[in-house]
Formats: C-alpha cells, structure tokens, sequence
C-alpha cells in the first residue's frame, strides 16, 4: 500500500514538473514574426505591415520613423524632418526605446507582484515571463511610432488615438506590451503608441544648448518630439484609415503630464482635438529655464552643474553633444538630486509660462476632456518619497515634528483639516494616512483641478476615480498607480487571475474610452450616463468594479490641497514665466517637421 502511494506521488510530481516545464516553456518561448500583410504606401516609401497574431483583421505598423534619428550634431536639438526610404521597410518589428535607465526594474517588478498578492507560484512565473523576454534595445536613434488598424484602406476614416506612455519621463517606450492590445481598436479606433526623448537626452537644458539654438532656449526636447509625431500624424494617419481631424491625445502619469504639456505649448495647435489624462497634469511643474524660485535651480543652473567634470567650465554646443551616451548616463545615476530638472520648462517658447497658471486661466487649447485618477496613487510612491506631499522636497522626521511642518506649509486651519481627515495625528497609523494623502496631493488635486478649469472655459470634461483593487485577497497594493491600464488597453497578464467582473470592467471602460475618442463624450449604448463635469455637483464616475456615478469625492481633502496649490501656483507663475518674449507663430514654427 505504502509502496503503491509512493509510485501515486512519484507520478504526480512527474505529471506536475511536465506541466510546469511546458508552462514556462509557454510564456518563455519568443513570439512568432507577425505574418505580412498588405504593404502600405507613405509619402516616405512603402511599408510593410503585419498582421496581429490575436486578431487578423487588425494590421501592425511599427518602427515608423516620424522624425530624423536626433543623434551626432542633432542631440539636443528640436526634431528634424523623417527622411524617407528606399525600397520595402519591413513594419513588423519594433524600433530601439529611446536610451534609459535601467537600473531598479526588477525591484519595482518585484513590489508590484508582492504587493498584487499573488501566489508565489504566480509571482515566480511572472517574473520568469519577464525576466526571459529578450532586454529591450535603446539608441538615441529613437524617433519611431507604433500603428494598430482595422480600417486600412475603409471607406469611412476612423477616430485616433495617440498614446504617450509614463514613465516619469525618464523611462518606458510606446513599444511596451501594456499597451500593445486591440480593445480600443476593435472599438473602431486607429491607435497610435510613440517613443519620445527621455531624461538627459529630451530635456535637459544648457547656456551652451541655449546659445546654439536659434530660438535662445534648450530642453523641452521630448516635449517637440510628441509635437512632432502629432505633425506626422496630421500628415499620414489617413493612410492607415485614421482621421486626422479627430486625434485625441491621451496617457499615463508622466504621459498624462505630457498632455497638458502639449495643451500649453503654442506649437501643438490644431494638431489635436480631445485629450484624456490618467493620473497626471503638469499643474505645478515650476522648472524655469532661465529663472528658479527660491531655493531651487534654474534649469540652466541645473545642466551646468550636470556637466561639471564632464566638459569644460564653459563648453561649446559641439563639446556637449560630443559626450558618449553611456557617459550622460553614468552622470544621471550619480547626480539622483538632479532629476527634478530632467522634466519640461517654462522657457517662453515651447512653454510661455507657468503650465498651472495657464491651465487657471484658459490660456491652453482647451478641448473636451477625459480626466481621473486611482484610489491608492502612492503605494508605490510612499516607500521612496516616505513624506504626504511633494510641494516639498524633505520632511522632518518623528510625527510631532511632522505635524508642526504641516502647520507652516498649508497654515494651522488646514493643516489640522489634513491631519484629522488623514488621520495624521495616530502614532500607529500616521504613515497609511501620509500614504493616502501623497496621493492626492501628486495625483487627485491635479486631475479635478484641470477639469473644473475647463469646464469653466465651456469645454465638456469628464471626472473618474478608479477604486478597482487586485482580486487576491492577499493584496496590499490597492488601486496602484498605473492599474487601470490594463483595463483601457485590455491587456491584462494571464497570471493575473481576472475574474469575470473584471472582464466586464475592462469592456466597460474601453467602451467609454473609444466613445469619447468618436464624440467628445464617453456615453453610448448600454453603459451607465456619465454626466459632463460641474463644479456644483461634483460628479466623478467610479469604476470598482461596479460603475456609478459619486459625488464629492474626497472633496474636503482636495479642497484644502487645491487651495495650497492654486496659492502656490499665483506665487510662482510671475517668477517664472518669461518677460518680454517675442510670441512664436505655431505654423512657422512646426513647418520644418513636416515631411
């Protein structure tokens, strides 16, 4: 009997190191090229196209140049013209990412998972899954977009959808899985995903840059390639069976940043029609190229003390650019004080002034608006930034020194609102509550800010809250930073365990998406009335999973966070925003990136 069990077992863990071999064979093994599709004729040469592996009515475009590759004598200058090819480009496979950091991904993969609760048979597959996957190329050679359609060659042009990935604008690639997935296109939706200039190389800034440049400022380099790639766009989208006069910009964190960056730039007029940000605007970005608030750096300051050692005291264009990438990068990892300054700037010509402020007083292209954020923004922030804002760069340590710190930052009424809404005061729990409150002080205050300043320029806006928390009940991640994503895009991991009611959600909201994308408003057949934004009302769409409409959400927190940040934003603008700067026609300026 005893022997007859034992040879039971030894079957069954024969049976089962098969199935686990075939299963990590299965998400191990590299995917097949895509199968040709039709080649597809582009001002700049033919192309040819694949055709998705999921679904073959849909047709991938990728690694299409939208701009010359910004390398040798053109880093960290404004995009220049895509050249054209000769012969049959080869669309199936995906350009280099733009050059990143790479340090700390495994680390940040390893907090998710942990923090999603999943069974550590699910965790380690996930990070073998991750881990196998070929590491993905960068080059400053990098300029490229993505296009997923159903409709090449239709008789009706569909709407678009440009995605700019997060990524705090120092990381990430429109290549990247997440976001290559068919729901919005099966919705009859032309997606676009880009790659744009990050950190060092698209935004750091210079006197020498500055000096070399004819228009007297530098950065604000990846914000020209976004720009640039909405030129493209405008250009050749048709071919694909998008329509250029419907574009919705749209995207994530960083990328959501960019879209209110590209919302206050002067260049980007017309080249857009619509925009939806999830968790992030640029309200209070207060980098000067030229002018700092107290305290801080200019963003020439900045480049200056960047390049100390690597070049000489007062180097020419020409000795910068001639600096070895893994140099920069190298230099990037040492100087983590510096990485403030690797964002977007009020420089007077890419961006005239303070982007809050514009925001605050309808000085942007304002358009209809899909705008929200997530229940628990800060689980993945609170362990490094270990403070409840990020108006300032430390905090004192010990709570009675915290509490008194509140005090002098938002005054004595509103900071013991914060701290008995918060729950700041409890020596237990002060942390969860810093926690809550770091995330609508980077995230929530922004997002209701941006809508009801539209609103009130007459524009439809739409306010969501996303509270869906991971289905395992071992989770501790809540409703994380970037999580509805994945509902958006549908592209959800299998090891996930979705349950049904997230299936449901994730059409649910992709709906509402590709909706907005066609009209301007996310309402359509068979899903719940999501009313247009009133600041009376207060209304905010909630997804958890359930959909239904709330009002006041968080609203006495984010009324003593908005009141700190709109009295922050009237203090800076007039530091910072430029004097006397000649005005930029947007056609004159964008004309040399058309093809």
């Amino acid at each position: 009997m005893v022997k007859r069990g034992l040879i039971v077992l030894a079957a069954i863990a024969v049976f089962m190191g098969v199935a686990y071999g075939g299963l990590v064979w299965l998400i191990t093994s590299p995917a097949p090229p895509l199968s040709p599709g039709p080649v597809i004729d582009l001002a700049q040469g033919p192309i040819q196209a694949g055709m998705d592996r999921d679904n073959d009515a849909i047709l991938q475009v990728n690694g299409i140049p939208y701009a010359a590759p910004p390398v040798g004598d053109l880093r960290w200058r404004p995009p220049q013209p895509a050249m054209g090819w000769e012969g049959l480009r080869d669309g199936r496979a995906f350009a280099p990412e733009c050059v990143q950091p790479r340090a700390g991904s495994d680390e940040f993969l390893d907090d998710i998972l942990e923090g999603m609760g999943l069974h550590p048979v699910q965790r380690h597959l996930a990070k073998i899954a991750f881990q196998s996957g070929e590491a993905p190329t960068d080059s400053e050679d990098c300029l490229y977009l993505n296009v997923r359609s159903a409709n090449v060659g239709g008789d009706t042009l569909q709407p678009v959808m440009v995605w700019i990935h997060g990524g705090s604008h120092q990381t990430g690639a429109g290549s990247q899985g997440v976001y290559q997935a068919n729901q919005l296109v099966e919705q009859g939706v032309v997606l676009v995903t880009i790659n744009y200039r990050l950190g060092v190389f698209g935004y750091l800034a210079h006197p020498a840059l500055s000096a070399d440049d004819p228009r007297g400022v530098s950065g604000n380099y990846g914000l020209l390639d976004q720009i640039a790639a909405l030129v493209w766009v405008r250009d050749h989208i048709a071919a694909f069976g998008g329509d250029p006069d419907n574009v919705t910009i749209f995207g994530e964190s960083a990328g959501a940043q960019s879209v209110t960056e590209i919302m206050a730039a002067p260049l980007s007029e017309g080249l857009f029609h619509k925009a939806i940000l999830q968790s992030g605007a640029s309200s209070y970005n207060a980098n000067g190229l030229s002018r700092a608030l107290e305290g801080r750096l200019s963003m020439h300051e900045a480049g200056e003390a960047f390049f100390a050692g690597l070049a000489p005291d007062t180097p020419t264009a020409a000795e910068l650019r001639s600096i070895p990438a893994e140099t920069l990068l190298r230099r990037a990892a040492e100087r983590p004080d510096l990485r403030g300054y690797r964002l977007p700037a009020v420089d007077g010509v890419v961006l005239p002034r303070l982007i809050g402020a514009a925001i605050g007083d309808g000085a942007i292209h304002n358009v209809p608006i899909l705008a929200g954020y997530n229940a628990d923004e800060a689980t993945l922030f609170y362990p490094e930034i270990q403070r409840p804002t990020v108006l300032v760069p430390t905090f004192p340590d010990g709570l009675e020194a915290r509490l008194n710190y509140l005090a002098e930052l938002y005054g004595p009424a509103d900071a013991q609102t914060l701290i008995d809404l918060y729950g700041l005061d409890d020596p237990e729990g002060y942390r969860l509550g810093e926690m809550d409150m770091l995330g609508d002080d980077m995230f929530g205050v922004h997002m209701r800010y941006l809508v009801a300043a539209n609103t009130a320029q007459e524009q439809p806006s739409y306010l969501y809250h996303f509270t869906r928390v991971p289905p395992s009940p071992r989770q501790t991640i809540g409703a994380f930073h970037a999580s509805e994503i994945l509902f958006v895009f549908d592209s959800h991991s299998p090891l996930a365990g979705l349950t049904e009611e997230d299936r449901v959600l994730t059409a649910t909201m992709g709906a509402y998406w590709a909706n907005f994308a066609r009209t301007g408003d996310p309402n359509g057949p068979g899903l719940a009335t999501w009313p247009a934004y009133d600041a009376q009302e207060d209304s905010w769409m909630t997804f958890n999973p359930s959909v239904e409409v709330k009002t006041g959400v968080r609203a006495e927190k984010l009324d003593v966070l908005e009141r700190t940040l709109v009295a922050r934003i009237a203090a800076a603008d007039p530091v910072i925003t430029p004097t006397g700067s000649d005005p930029v026609e947007p056609e004159a300026a964008i004309a040399g990136l058309a093809p």
